[in-house]
Protein backbone atom coordinates (compact mmCIF):
# COMPACT_ATOMS: atom_id res chain seq x y z
CA UNK A 1 0.00 0.00 0.00
CA UNK A 2 1.10 3.51 -0.81
CA UNK A 3 -0.03 6.83 0.33
CA UNK A 4 1.89 8.95 -1.92
CA UNK A 5 2.79 12.60 -0.88
CA UNK A 6 5.59 14.79 -2.09
CA UNK A 7 6.13 17.53 0.33
CA UNK A 8 4.30 18.26 3.38
CA UNK A 9 1.04 18.39 2.17
CA UNK A 10 0.67 17.76 -0.90
CA UNK A 11 -1.10 14.70 -2.41
CA UNK A 12 0.96 12.84 -5.21
CA UNK A 13 -2.05 11.04 -6.71
CA UNK A 14 -1.77 12.61 -10.19
CA UNK A 15 -1.00 16.17 -11.84
CA UNK A 16 -3.60 18.01 -13.56
CA UNK A 17 -2.82 21.75 -15.87
CA UNK A 18 -2.35 22.51 -19.47
CA UNK A 19 0.56 21.03 -21.35
CA UNK A 20 3.54 23.40 -20.29
CA UNK A 21 6.47 23.46 -23.20
CA UNK A 22 9.89 21.61 -22.31
CA UNK A 23 12.54 22.46 -18.92
CA UNK A 24 11.86 26.29 -18.08
CA UNK A 25 14.78 28.30 -16.21
CA UNK A 26 13.62 29.14 -13.07
CA UNK A 27 13.31 33.21 -13.77
CA UNK A 28 10.76 31.99 -16.65
CA UNK A 29 8.80 29.67 -14.10
CA UNK A 30 5.23 31.49 -12.87
CA UNK A 31 6.07 33.35 -9.56
CA UNK A 32 2.37 33.56 -8.23
CA UNK A 33 1.77 32.60 -4.78
CA UNK A 34 -1.60 30.83 -5.36
CA UNK A 35 -0.63 27.82 -6.80
CA UNK A 36 2.38 25.38 -8.06
CA UNK A 37 2.56 25.43 -11.79
CA UNK A 38 4.03 26.06 -15.14
CA UNK A 39 3.35 28.05 -18.01
CA UNK A 40 1.76 26.59 -21.17
CA UNK A 41 1.46 28.09 -24.57
CA UNK A 42 -1.24 26.52 -25.38
CA UNK A 43 -5.53 27.59 -24.16
CA UNK A 44 -7.06 24.10 -22.92
CA UNK A 45 -9.45 23.22 -20.28
CA UNK A 46 -9.09 20.42 -18.25
CA UNK A 47 -11.75 17.70 -18.81
CA UNK A 48 -13.26 15.61 -16.26
CA UNK A 49 -12.99 12.71 -18.04
CA UNK A 50 -9.34 12.99 -19.08
CA UNK A 51 -7.98 11.93 -15.57
CA UNK A 52 -7.85 8.59 -15.17
CA UNK A 53 -10.07 7.05 -11.83
CA UNK A 54 -8.03 6.58 -8.54
CA UNK A 55 -7.66 2.85 -8.28
CA UNK A 56 -9.39 1.03 -4.94
CA UNK A 57 -6.97 -0.56 -2.58
CA UNK A 58 -7.99 -3.88 -1.84
CA UNK A 59 -6.40 -6.94 0.46
CA UNK A 60 -8.51 -9.30 -0.06
CA UNK A 61 -10.68 -10.59 -2.93
CA UNK A 62 -14.13 -11.52 -2.12
CA UNK A 63 -13.72 -14.86 -1.49
CA UNK A 64 -10.93 -14.26 1.41
CA UNK A 65 -7.90 -14.63 -0.61
CA UNK A 66 -4.98 -12.38 0.28
CA UNK A 67 -4.26 -10.80 -3.16
CA UNK A 68 -0.73 -9.88 -2.18
CA UNK A 69 1.33 -11.37 0.75
CA UNK A 70 3.01 -8.36 1.54
CA UNK A 71 -0.23 -6.48 2.28
CA UNK A 72 -1.35 -8.52 4.79
CA UNK A 73 -1.25 -6.90 7.76
CA UNK A 74 -0.73 -10.67 9.67
CA UNK A 75 -3.03 -9.84 12.67
CA UNK A 76 -2.95 -12.53 15.53
CA UNK A 77 -5.61 -15.13 15.54
CA UNK A 78 -7.09 -13.47 18.24
CA UNK A 79 -7.84 -9.99 17.20
CA UNK A 80 -9.14 -11.22 14.10
CA UNK A 81 -11.39 -13.15 15.51
CA UNK A 82 -12.48 -9.66 17.63
CA UNK A 83 -12.86 -8.09 14.41
CA UNK A 84 -15.80 -10.66 13.01
CA UNK A 85 -17.30 -11.02 16.50
CA UNK A 86 -17.61 -7.30 16.75
CA UNK A 87 -18.82 -6.42 13.16
CA UNK A 88 -21.33 -9.82 13.68
CA UNK A 89 -22.54 -8.54 16.97
CA UNK A 90 -23.12 -5.34 15.75
CA UNK A 91 -25.50 -7.12 12.84
CA UNK A 92 -27.25 -8.69 15.70
CA UNK A 93 -28.07 -5.41 17.33
CA UNK A 94 -29.08 -4.06 14.28
CA UNK A 95 -31.86 -6.29 13.74
CA UNK A 96 -33.18 -6.27 16.87
CA UNK A 97 -33.28 -2.29 17.30
CA UNK A 98 -34.32 -1.68 13.99
CA UNK A 99 -37.71 -4.64 14.97
CA UNK A 100 -37.81 -2.73 18.04
CA UNK A 101 -38.33 0.99 16.15
CA UNK A 102 -40.86 -0.98 14.18
CA UNK A 103 -43.04 -1.87 17.16
CA UNK A 104 -42.92 1.53 18.69
CA UNK A 105 -40.79 0.92 21.58
CA UNK A 106 -38.06 3.01 20.11
CA UNK A 107 -38.81 6.45 17.97
CA UNK A 108 -35.32 6.03 15.47
CA UNK A 109 -33.15 3.98 14.49
CA UNK A 110 -30.27 3.60 11.67
CA UNK A 111 -28.80 0.42 10.84
CA UNK A 112 -24.83 -0.73 10.04
CA UNK A 113 -25.67 -3.34 8.09
CA UNK A 114 -23.07 -4.11 5.15
CA UNK A 115 -21.10 -1.34 6.28
CA UNK A 116 -19.28 -2.89 9.25
CA UNK A 117 -15.96 -3.43 7.66
CA UNK A 118 -15.75 0.25 7.91
CA UNK A 119 -16.26 0.91 10.95
CA UNK A 120 -14.58 -2.16 12.91
CA UNK A 121 -11.81 -1.91 10.05
CA UNK A 122 -10.30 1.36 11.09
CA UNK A 123 -11.20 1.10 14.84
CA UNK A 124 -8.96 -1.50 15.44
CA UNK A 125 -6.47 0.91 13.48
CA UNK A 126 -6.84 3.62 16.00
CA UNK A 127 -4.91 3.96 19.38
CA UNK A 128 -7.33 3.73 22.26
CA UNK A 129 -6.69 7.85 22.79
CA UNK A 130 -7.10 8.97 19.67
CA UNK A 131 -10.25 11.33 19.63
CA UNK A 132 -13.07 9.77 17.48
CA UNK A 133 -15.91 12.42 15.24
CA UNK A 134 -18.79 9.98 14.36
CA UNK A 135 -21.77 10.09 12.01
CA UNK A 136 -24.79 7.91 12.88
CA UNK A 137 -23.46 4.97 11.55
CA UNK A 138 -19.74 4.70 13.77
CA UNK A 139 -21.80 2.63 16.84
CA UNK A 140 -19.29 -0.24 15.57
CA UNK A 141 -16.12 2.52 16.76
CA UNK A 142 -17.47 1.80 19.69
CA UNK A 143 -19.18 -1.07 21.33
CA UNK A 144 -17.71 -4.34 22.94
CA UNK A 145 -17.81 -3.62 20.11
CA UNK A 146 -20.87 -2.77 17.43
CA UNK A 147 -18.72 -0.38 15.52
CA UNK A 148 -16.17 2.03 17.05
CA UNK A 149 -17.44 2.40 19.83
CA UNK A 150 -18.03 -1.34 20.19
CA UNK A 151 -14.65 -2.14 19.53
CA UNK A 152 -13.68 0.24 22.50
CA UNK A 153 -15.42 -1.88 24.81
CA UNK A 154 -18.80 0.57 25.12
CA UNK A 155 -21.31 -1.75 27.42
CA UNK A 156 -24.27 -3.24 24.94
CA UNK A 157 -26.12 -2.00 28.21
CA UNK A 158 -25.45 1.21 27.42
CA UNK A 159 -25.73 1.35 23.64
CA UNK A 160 -29.68 0.24 24.46
CA UNK A 161 -30.15 2.85 27.54
CA UNK A 162 -29.18 5.64 25.09
CA UNK A 163 -31.85 4.51 21.93
CA UNK A 164 -34.44 3.73 25.14
CA UNK A 165 -33.41 7.07 26.56
CA UNK A 166 -34.13 5.65 30.59
CA UNK A 167 -32.40 6.75 33.44
CA UNK A 168 -29.08 4.50 32.73
CA UNK A 169 -28.61 6.72 29.54
CA UNK A 170 -25.41 8.77 30.01
CA UNK A 171 -26.88 11.86 27.90
CA UNK A 172 -29.50 11.82 30.33
CA UNK A 173 -32.56 10.66 27.53
CA UNK A 174 -31.73 14.15 25.81
CA UNK A 175 -30.74 12.70 23.08
CA UNK A 176 -32.72 10.77 20.32
CA UNK A 177 -31.55 7.09 19.58
CA UNK A 178 -28.20 6.41 18.16
CA UNK A 179 -26.76 9.93 19.26
CA UNK A 180 -24.13 8.12 21.38
CA UNK A 181 -21.45 10.00 22.93
CA UNK A 182 -18.16 8.60 26.09
CA UNK A 183 -15.82 10.81 27.33
CA UNK A 184 -13.86 8.19 28.55
CA UNK A 185 -13.46 6.25 25.47
CA UNK A 186 -13.07 9.81 23.36
CA UNK A 187 -15.95 9.19 21.31
CA UNK A 188 -17.70 12.94 20.82
CA UNK A 189 -21.18 12.83 20.87
CA UNK A 190 -22.88 12.46 17.70
CA UNK A 191 -24.63 15.15 16.25
CA UNK A 192 -27.44 14.54 13.19
CA UNK A 193 -26.74 17.95 11.16
CA UNK A 194 -24.44 16.69 8.28
CA UNK A 195 -20.86 17.36 8.52
CA UNK A 196 -20.74 19.59 11.46
CA UNK A 197 -18.44 17.57 13.09
CA UNK A 198 -15.74 17.86 10.29
CA UNK A 199 -15.08 21.51 11.13
CA UNK A 200 -14.85 20.68 14.57
CA UNK A 201 -12.59 17.67 14.41
CA UNK A 202 -10.34 19.84 12.47
CA UNK A 203 -9.83 22.47 15.85
CA UNK A 204 -9.52 19.34 18.09
CA UNK A 205 -6.55 18.34 15.84
CA UNK A 206 -5.53 21.65 15.94
CA UNK A 207 -5.02 21.55 19.64
CA UNK A 208 -3.86 18.39 19.67
CA UNK A 209 -0.96 19.69 17.54
CA UNK A 210 -0.77 23.13 19.63
CA UNK A 211 -0.31 20.90 22.75
CA UNK A 212 2.20 18.11 21.18
CA UNK A 213 -0.26 15.63 22.34
CA UNK A 214 1.08 12.68 19.98
CA UNK A 215 -2.80 11.85 19.04
CA UNK A 216 -4.81 11.98 16.08
CA UNK A 217 -8.86 13.48 15.58
CA UNK A 218 -10.41 10.59 13.14
CA UNK A 219 -13.58 11.99 11.72
CA UNK A 220 -16.13 9.72 9.82
CA UNK A 221 -19.20 11.50 7.81
CA UNK A 222 -20.75 9.62 4.37
CA UNK A 223 -20.11 11.24 0.84
CA UNK A 224 -24.17 12.90 1.21
CA UNK A 225 -21.83 14.88 3.81
CA UNK A 226 -18.93 15.85 1.92
CA UNK A 227 -21.75 17.85 0.16
CA UNK A 228 -21.63 20.38 2.82
CA UNK A 229 -19.84 23.31 2.91
CA UNK A 230 -18.53 22.44 6.57
CA UNK A 231 -16.89 20.07 4.56
CA UNK A 232 -14.92 22.41 2.43
CA UNK A 233 -13.90 24.39 5.41
CA UNK A 234 -12.68 21.25 7.85
CA UNK A 235 -10.53 20.02 4.72
CA UNK A 236 -9.20 23.43 3.65
CA UNK A 237 -8.29 24.21 7.69
CA UNK A 238 -6.85 21.21 8.18
CA UNK A 239 -4.57 21.52 4.96
CA UNK A 240 -3.51 25.24 6.63
CA UNK A 241 -2.94 24.38 9.45
CA UNK A 242 -1.14 20.83 8.88
CA UNK A 243 -3.42 18.94 11.83
CA UNK A 244 -3.01 15.72 12.44
CA UNK A 245 -6.97 14.23 11.28
CA UNK A 246 -7.87 11.77 9.62
CA UNK A 247 -11.26 12.60 7.45
CA UNK A 248 -12.80 9.04 7.14
CA UNK A 249 -15.34 9.14 4.37
CA UNK A 250 -18.19 6.14 4.44
CA UNK A 251 -19.47 6.20 0.32
CA UNK A 252 -21.82 3.69 -0.01
CA UNK A 253 -23.60 5.37 -3.19
CA UNK A 254 -26.48 7.16 -1.46
CA UNK A 255 -27.08 10.22 0.60
CA UNK A 256 -30.45 9.14 1.95
CA UNK A 257 -31.70 8.66 -1.38
CA UNK A 258 -30.15 10.58 -3.32
CA UNK A 259 -27.46 8.45 -6.39
CA UNK A 260 -23.67 9.65 -6.14
CA UNK A 261 -24.27 9.96 -9.86
CA UNK A 262 -26.87 12.68 -8.76
CA UNK A 263 -24.39 14.24 -5.98
CA UNK A 264 -21.50 14.96 -7.62
CA UNK A 265 -20.04 14.59 -11.35
CA UNK A 266 -16.25 14.43 -10.41
CA UNK A 267 -14.53 10.57 -9.26
CA UNK A 268 -15.88 10.81 -6.20
CA UNK A 269 -14.53 11.96 -2.72
CA UNK A 270 -10.94 10.87 -3.07
CA UNK A 271 -10.03 12.98 -5.60
CA UNK A 272 -11.11 16.26 -3.97
CA UNK A 273 -8.23 15.85 -1.32
CA UNK A 274 -5.40 16.89 -3.56
CA UNK A 275 -6.89 20.06 -4.16
CA UNK A 276 -7.23 20.97 -0.73
CA UNK A 277 -3.76 19.32 -0.18
CA UNK A 278 -4.95 16.07 1.91
CA UNK A 279 -3.16 12.99 1.26
CA UNK A 280 -6.09 10.75 -0.47
CA UNK A 281 -6.61 7.10 -0.71
CA UNK A 282 -9.61 5.01 -1.61
CA UNK A 283 -10.07 1.62 0.09
CA UNK A 284 -12.18 -1.68 -0.71
CA UNK A 285 -15.00 -0.84 2.49
CA UNK A 286 -16.01 -4.17 1.94
CA UNK A 287 -12.49 -5.48 2.87
CA UNK A 288 -11.61 -4.94 7.21
CA UNK A 289 -8.13 -5.77 6.22
CA UNK A 290 -7.45 -2.65 3.71
CA UNK A 291 -9.29 -0.51 5.84
CA UNK A 292 -6.97 -1.31 8.91
CA UNK A 293 -3.93 -0.78 6.86
CA UNK A 294 -4.95 2.53 5.15
CA UNK A 295 -6.46 3.81 8.47
CA UNK A 296 -3.31 2.73 10.14
CA UNK A 297 -0.42 3.86 8.11
CA UNK A 298 -3.18 7.65 8.06
CA UNK A 299 -3.18 7.61 11.68
CA UNK A 300 0.95 6.74 12.05
CA UNK A 301 2.17 9.82 9.18
CA UNK A 302 -0.58 12.37 11.04
CA UNK A 303 0.75 11.95 14.07
CA UNK A 304 4.30 12.00 12.88
CA UNK A 305 4.40 14.49 10.21
CA UNK A 306 1.45 17.09 11.41
CA UNK A 307 -0.21 16.26 8.09
CA UNK A 308 -4.19 15.82 7.55
CA UNK A 309 -5.18 12.73 5.45
CA UNK A 310 -8.45 11.61 3.40
CA UNK A 311 -9.84 7.94 3.38
CA UNK A 312 -12.66 7.28 1.12
CA UNK A 313 -14.00 3.61 1.68
CA UNK A 314 -16.03 2.50 -0.89
CA UNK A 315 -19.14 0.26 0.60
CA UNK A 316 -23.35 -0.59 0.37
CA UNK A 317 -26.35 -0.46 2.38
CA UNK A 318 -27.64 -3.95 1.92
CA UNK A 319 -29.46 -5.81 4.10
CA UNK A 320 -29.22 -7.67 7.44
CA UNK A 321 -28.93 -10.74 6.36
CA UNK A 322 -30.12 -14.04 4.21
CA UNK A 323 -32.10 -15.89 7.36
CA UNK A 324 -34.02 -13.73 9.90
CA UNK A 325 -33.74 -14.48 13.49
CA UNK A 326 -36.02 -16.26 15.50
CA UNK A 327 -39.13 -14.31 17.18
CA UNK A 328 -38.55 -12.12 19.73
CA UNK A 329 -40.43 -12.21 22.97
CA UNK A 330 -43.39 -10.09 21.97
CA UNK A 331 -41.78 -8.77 19.00
CA UNK A 332 -42.19 -11.04 15.87
CA UNK A 333 -39.58 -12.32 13.79
CA UNK A 334 -36.43 -10.20 12.93
CA UNK A 335 -34.77 -9.80 9.92
CA UNK A 336 -35.34 -9.44 6.35
CA UNK A 337 -35.80 -6.01 4.17
CA UNK A 338 -33.06 -4.23 2.82
CA UNK A 339 -30.98 -1.44 4.70
CA UNK A 340 -32.38 1.47 4.89
CA UNK A 341 -31.09 4.94 5.35
CA UNK A 342 -32.91 4.84 8.87
CA UNK A 343 -36.39 3.56 9.76
CA UNK A 344 -37.54 6.84 8.28
CA UNK A 345 -36.77 5.83 5.02
CA UNK A 346 -37.74 3.18 2.87
CA UNK A 347 -35.00 2.41 0.53
CA UNK A 348 -37.56 0.00 -2.22
CA UNK A 349 -38.68 3.54 -3.60
CA UNK A 350 -35.05 4.10 -5.35
CA UNK A 351 -32.97 0.97 -5.51
CA UNK A 352 -34.06 -2.23 -6.96
CA UNK A 353 -34.11 -5.82 -5.28
CA UNK A 354 -31.73 -7.04 -7.74
CA UNK A 355 -28.74 -4.00 -6.68
CA UNK A 356 -29.37 -4.75 -3.39
CA UNK A 357 -29.16 -9.02 -3.46
CA UNK A 358 -25.94 -8.52 -5.53
CA UNK A 359 -23.96 -6.36 -2.47
CA UNK A 360 -25.50 -8.86 0.16
CA UNK A 361 -24.63 -11.77 -1.66
CA UNK A 362 -21.82 -11.41 -3.46
CA UNK A 363 -19.40 -8.82 -1.80
CA UNK A 364 -20.12 -8.07 2.29
CA UNK A 365 -17.34 -7.61 4.73
CA UNK A 366 -18.80 -10.07 7.19
CA UNK A 367 -18.46 -13.07 4.54
CA UNK A 368 -15.49 -11.90 3.06
CA UNK A 369 -13.82 -12.06 6.53
CA UNK A 370 -15.93 -15.44 7.45
CA UNK A 371 -13.76 -16.58 4.37
CA UNK A 372 -10.05 -15.37 5.23
CA UNK A 373 -10.63 -16.98 8.82
CA UNK A 374 -12.22 -20.44 7.05
CA UNK A 375 -8.87 -20.54 4.65
CA UNK A 376 -6.82 -20.60 8.41
CA UNK A 377 -8.64 -23.45 9.89
CA UNK A 378 -10.02 -20.37 12.34
CA UNK A 379 -13.77 -20.60 12.33
CA UNK A 380 -16.10 -23.31 11.51
CA UNK A 381 -19.95 -23.93 11.30
CA UNK A 382 -19.74 -24.63 14.96
CA UNK A 383 -18.21 -22.10 15.79
CA UNK A 384 -20.40 -19.75 14.03
CA UNK A 385 -23.54 -21.65 15.44
CA UNK A 386 -22.22 -20.87 18.79
CA UNK A 387 -21.53 -17.67 18.53
CA UNK A 388 -24.25 -16.15 16.97
CA UNK A 389 -26.82 -17.71 19.62
CA UNK A 390 -24.26 -16.41 22.42
CA UNK A 391 -24.46 -12.91 20.59
CA UNK A 392 -28.09 -13.17 20.44
CA UNK A 393 -28.67 -13.69 24.10
CA UNK A 394 -26.10 -10.75 24.93
CA UNK A 395 -27.91 -8.37 22.93
CA UNK A 396 -31.65 -9.43 23.93
CA UNK A 397 -30.49 -9.49 27.95
CA UNK A 398 -29.39 -5.72 27.00
CA UNK A 399 -32.45 -4.75 25.30
CA UNK A 400 -34.93 -6.29 28.10
CA UNK A 401 -32.78 -4.68 30.95
CA UNK A 402 -33.14 -1.68 28.76
CA UNK A 403 -36.78 -2.03 28.77
CA UNK A 404 -37.32 -2.25 32.34
CA UNK A 405 -35.27 0.66 33.59
CA UNK A 406 -37.18 4.00 33.99
CA UNK A 407 -36.98 7.22 32.19
CA UNK A 408 -34.63 9.72 34.05
CA UNK A 409 -36.60 12.83 36.06
CA UNK A 410 -38.17 15.17 34.27
CA UNK A 411 -36.06 18.11 36.33
CA UNK A 412 -33.16 16.92 34.53
CA UNK A 413 -34.35 19.03 31.44
CA UNK A 414 -32.59 22.09 33.25
CA UNK A 415 -29.72 20.72 34.00
CA UNK A 416 -26.12 20.51 32.83
CA UNK A 417 -26.21 23.55 30.65
CA UNK A 418 -25.18 26.43 32.84
CA UNK A 419 -22.98 26.09 35.88
CA UNK A 420 -25.67 28.39 38.14
CA UNK A 421 -28.98 27.90 36.79
CA UNK A 422 -29.96 31.23 35.34
CA UNK A 423 -33.31 32.88 36.69
CA UNK A 424 -35.76 32.17 33.70
CA UNK A 425 -34.67 28.59 34.04
CA UNK A 426 -35.60 28.64 37.30
CA UNK A 427 -38.85 30.23 36.53
CA UNK A 428 -39.52 27.06 33.84
CA UNK A 429 -38.78 24.06 36.18
CA UNK A 430 -40.65 25.93 38.69
CA UNK A 431 -43.63 26.14 36.33
CA UNK A 432 -43.19 22.39 35.11
CA UNK A 433 -43.38 20.87 38.74
CA UNK A 434 -46.75 23.10 39.29
CA UNK A 435 -48.14 21.68 36.09
CA UNK A 436 -47.29 18.53 37.05
CA UNK A 437 -48.70 18.50 40.77
CA UNK A 438 -52.05 19.67 39.15
CA UNK A 439 -52.27 18.33 35.98
CA UNK A 440 -50.00 15.03 36.93
CA UNK A 441 -52.57 12.11 36.60
CA UNK A 442 -52.75 13.19 32.72
CA UNK A 443 -48.62 12.20 32.14
CA UNK A 444 -47.50 8.74 32.57
CA UNK A 445 -45.40 10.01 35.35
CA UNK A 446 -44.83 6.34 36.83
CA UNK A 447 -42.63 5.24 33.99
CA UNK A 448 -40.23 8.10 35.31
CA UNK A 449 -37.35 8.02 37.78
CA UNK A 450 -38.74 10.13 40.87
Amino acid sequence: MSLKGRGRGTAHLYVVGAWPRDAESPEERPQFPGASAEFAERLEFIQPQVLAGIPVYRVMDRQGQVLRPSEDPQLPKEQVLKLYRTMTLLNTMDRILYESQRQGRISFYMTNYGEEGTHVGSAAALDASDLVFGQYREAGVTQVSPGVLLYRGYPLELFMAQCYGNARDPGKGRQMPVHYGCPERHFVTISSPLATQIPQAVGAAYAIKRADASRAVVCYFGEGAASEGDAHAGFNFAATLECPVVFFCRNNGYAISTPTSEQYRGDGIAARGPGYGLLSIRVDGNDVFAVYNATREARRRAVAENQPFLIEAMTYRVRPGKKPDPPLRGLGKVGGGIGHHSTSDDSSAYRSVDEVNYWDKQDHPISRLRHYMARRQWWDEAQEKAWRKNSRKMVLEAFEQAEREPKPPPQLLFSDVYREMPPRLRQQREQLERHLETYGEHYPLQQFQK
